[in-house]
């Protein structure tokens, strides 16, 4: 490939910035009162380069949580196998009992 076929920077640029507003179009806002200690901690993240900036750092936060309950749940369930919680039988028999 020649170099005159290669995309030019500002081309690029475009094409980034259109990349970026799809993934935008399918957010929703949500609006948080935070407390001052809060904002600090997500400024300090933004500023530490864990986001770009605060929203970034609210989304990543969502994620890593519904990650962690996750596998608390997986935790949670691995243990009840090994206290014997153990439910075994047939399904509608199993219904009747609960």
């Amino acid at each position: 490939m020649s170099q005159k076929n290669l995309p030019t920077d500002r081309e690029n640029d475009s094409i980034i910035i259109s990349y970026d507003n799809i993934i935008h179009l399918n957010m929703s806002t949500l609006s948080v009162p935070l407390t001052t200690e809060l904002e600090e901690r997500i400024t300090t993240l933004v500023n530490n380069g864990y986001g770009v900036n605060k929203a970034d750092v609210a989304r990543k936060a969502i994620d890593f949580y519904a990650e962690e309950m996750a596998i608390k749940d997986v935790l949670e369930a691995e243990q009840e196998l090994k206290d014997g919680k153990i439910l075994r039988g047939d399904l509608d028999d199993l219904l009747k009992q609960v």
